[in-house]
């Protein structure tokens, strides 16, 4: 299992946490509002945050800290986003 995280702040001035998980059977997203108790499990993942993880994952890779292969899959989901909009 590999996990990503990132924080970025919202339009309203928020800050948002997310986590990126890679389990066996795929990726799962969780993210809450700093001033949240709890994580919120995403059933998809937009394509602003596969984005920003493709970007996480392509440096961790640069870094040899994540096969190639993670960066593959995470351009198939974006490829797969970009089909659905």
């Amino acid at each position: 299992m590999k996990k990503h995280e990132w924080r970025e702040t919202t339009d309203e001035g928020h800050i948002r946490m997310v986590r990126v998980t890679r389990l066996s059977n795929g990726w799962k997203i969780q993210s809450k509002l700093k001033s949240d108790d709890e994580w919120t499990y995403d059933p998809a993942i937009s394509l602003e945050d596969l984005e920003t993880l493709r970007e996480l994952v392509a440096n961790k890779h640069q870094r040899r800290r994540l096969p190639y292969e993670h960066v593959l899959e995470v351009d198939a989901l974006i490829a797969a986003a970009k089909r659905r909009k």
